[in-house]
């Protein structure tokens, strides 16, 4: 399977693990990437000395391409950007931010930068900033969802039509009859945060990956979208955010219930109580946790029966 995504990034098939924060350190994104996938490293969650620790680490484990995931709005954003060039990262997928800064930095080092984008306006400021390519994330997702709400469906096309860059749909994509559904918008490859969230290599807490594959149709909800709008599985922790905004107490109120470490506490350490849980509207169609290479393998079988069925179909 050969397109230009494959041959940006010199992997084996078009599949990209989301960066997520607390659940994607570097054995989940060696095994992706030793799988023929594009592993990434979530550097959201991650001190700066733990960034290079992890990246140094991947590079001892795997010899194939990676990425590290960079939330624009992180405090220690240029700490991070010198750790990437220091350690010679080949790829850096940005988010949460304005790319127009740090994409000349980091291509000024050969680094290939992916932009994550909600909308086909801020898709268009990300090729002028000179991304390589684009992730599209429909309102599916389980984070960096856009205020607007669009769905995957309807974000993918106008993303694709607008951009000659290559596009990488996310958002709601688990398996490869979702990957083709991808390509037949006209996608060049998949970004996929909750099923990799439930793998062998996750660093999830196994209480969240048990929580997850639990999760059922309509159990999960966007919101937060005063602060960054994500969405969360519906425990005792959402509940008093609910009644937060019951109330209209305003964003401070918000903030404070949210406090510090709140999303660490949901994922990382399996307090599913008063943790934030986040984590797609697809968790609702996940029911297994299963070793990266296997995921990688199931979604690809699927994709190649799915496109050999379809071609069996008549002409209308």
């Amino acid at each position: 399977m050969e397109n230009r995504i494959t041959e940006l990034f010199k992997i084996k098939y078009p599949i990209i693990q989301g960066g997520m924060i607390w659940c994607s350190g570097w054995e989940l994104a060696a095994a992706v990437s030793n799988a023929g996938g594009l592993g990434i490293i979530g550097s959201g969650s991650m001190y700066p000395e733990v960034l290079k620790e992890q990246i140094k680490k991947l590079k001892a484990n795997c010899d194939k391409p990676y990425a590290v995931n960079i939330p624009l709005l992180y405090p220690n954003i240029d700490d991070h950007i010198q750790t990437i060039i220091d350690e010679k990262v080949p790829i850096v997928f940005s988010s949460a931010g304005n790319p127009k800064k740090y994409t000349p930095i980091l291509k000024k080092y050969g680094i290939t930068v992916v932009h994550v984008v909600s909308s086909s306006k801020f898709a268009l400021k990300s090729a002028e900033a000179g991304v390589d390519a684009v992730v599209a994330e429909g309102f599916e997702a389980g984070g960096h969802n856009g205020r607007e709400e669009t769905t995957t469906l309807v974000l993918i096309p106008q993303v694709v039509e607008k951009l000659n860059i290559p596009v990488i749909a996310a958002g709601g994509i688990a398996n490869g009859k979702a990957m083709l559904s991808a390509f037949a918008l006209g996608a060049e490859g998949v970004q996929m945060g909750s099923r990799f969230v439930c793998s062998t290599e996750s660093s999830a807490h196994d209480n969240f990956k048990k929580k997850v594959i639990e999760t059922e149709e309509g159990e999960t909800i966007l919101t937060l979208k005063e602060l960054a709008p994500v969405r969360l599985i519906k425990n005792e922790f959402y509940n008093k955010l609910e009644k937060v905004y019951g109330n209209k107490e305003g964003v401070d109120s918000i903030k404070q219930l949210l406090g510090r470490g709140r999303a660490k506490k949901g994922m990382f350490e399996g307090d599913l109580i008063e943790g934030e849980l986040e984590i797609g509207q697809v968790s609702g169609m996940l029911n297994d946790i299963l070793p990266a290479s296997e995921i990688l393998e199931q979604i690809i079988k699927e994709f190649n029966s799915s496109r050999a069925e379809l071609s069996k179909l008549s002409d209308l």
